[in-house]
């Protein structure tokens, strides 16, 4: 029995407007630390408030197979900014992790790049899923491991598993043997993760790779437990009611999930946004608490407004007040079967109705 609120009302598309373009090898990043080409855009809140982004594959051109090659594919890169996203500039990168000041930024954990992760799995790249910083400096990412692609151009690509790595400055991580295999079918539905700490527990939604039709999960563990498979719970339906503690459940009807992120806004509203693969569409949905019912979903960037996108990822400073919700929108549009852009554009949605309240 999917988590979904009885009603909610529906809202019109569009709502969402661009507000600038964060990378391409026309921007800043291009220039200061070679993040020209890049996918993704993760954003997460540092120790010190300050504001991670974790970027997929990246190039110091447009795209994989742009000239002048090799092209300095790394992934994952993360770059940093301290400037709240309503601002009238919008996001402005400030810093790299493992650089300091201007200089090529570097991967920020071991990628195989056709080749063996390390301990002898071939994996083809790795691709972070988000992160989650403590007090103390610690810093956990989750990431994919991605397996060769399949011919199916409905399964655009699959994992072979999800993993966790550590950072214990904010800049290195270590990917540690914790780890979610895949399954042979590529249906394993832990595999591409959101994560938001709640008090002592960190929340994580996750969904199938390759932006398959399939369940929207939930679990949750104990904040000094991530590394331990087995202290995470599920939260599942039995037939009566929701509780933690049980096989995971889908919290909302099946569907083509892209890219998950959910974060809890500083008046704590929970907000998700994903891809809907259907009609793809970035969309999102609103609940008082991870594990409480979400609303239908507000359509917020269609292809119409940006082709070819991908991938829509919420800002921590992101409020409840009227333009206040940003979003990070990745995009790869290709003409003749040719990349022309791979990049990122910071998004604000227009009106406070996306945020509905769940009756019922």
């Amino acid at each position: 029995m999917p988590q979904t609120a009885a009603a909610s009302p529906k809202v019109s598309p569009q709502l969402a407007s661009s507000k600038k373009r964060l990378t391409g090898v026309d921007m800043p990043p291009s220039q200061r630390w070679q993040v020209g080409g890049t996918d993704l855009g993760i954003a997460y809140l540092l120790e010190n408030n300050s504001v991670g982004f974790l970027f997929g594959d990246t190039f110091n051109t447009r795209w994989y197979n742009d000239p002048p090659l090799p092209n300095d594919w790394r992934s994952p890169v993360m770059l940093r900014s301290n400037i709240h996203p309503g601002d009238p500039g919008g996001i402005v990168f400030d810093s790299a992790a493992m650089v300091a000041g201007d200089g090529r930024a570097p991967e920020i954990t071991y990628n195989g790049h056709n080749g063996s992760d390390g301990a002898g799995t071939f994996e083809v790249t790795v691709i972070p899923n988000d992160a989650v910083a403590f007090p103390d400096g610690t810093h956990v990412m989750s990431y994919m491991s991605i397996a060769p692609w399949y011919n199916d151009v409905n399964i655009q690509w699959r994992t072979n598993y999800a993993g966790l790595a550590i950072s214990h400055d904010g800049n290195s991580f270590q990917r540690t043997p914790t780890v979610w295999w895949n399954d042979g079918s590529n249906t394993d539905p832990f595999q591409m993760w959101t994560m938001q700490r709640d008090g002592d527990w960190v929340y994580i939604f996750s969904v199938r790779a390759g932006r398959q039709t399939g369940p929207m999960m939930l679990r949750r563990v104990p904040v000094n437990s991530m590394f331990d498979s087995g202290a995470y719970q599920g939260w599942g339906w039995n037939g009566t009611n929701w509780d933690w503690g049980r096989p995971c459940t889908s919290i909302l009807p099946e569907s083509r999930f892209g890219e998950p992120s959910v974060r809890r806004l500083n008046d704590g509203t929970w907000v998700m946004s994903y891809l809907n693969g259907g009609s793809g569409s970035i969309v999102t949905r609103r609940a008082d608490g991870p594990d409480k019912a979400w609303t239908d979903e507000n359509v917020q960037v269609t292809q119409l407004q940006q082709p070819a996108i991908y991938g829509g990822f919420i800002h921590p400073y992101s409020s409840s007040a009227p333009n206040d919700l940003h979003l990070l929108v990745s995009r790869w549009p290709q003409i003749n079967g040719q990349s022309f852009a791979y990049d990122v554009t910071q998004w604000s949605v227009r009106f406070r109705s996306c945020l509905v309240i769940a009756v019922g």
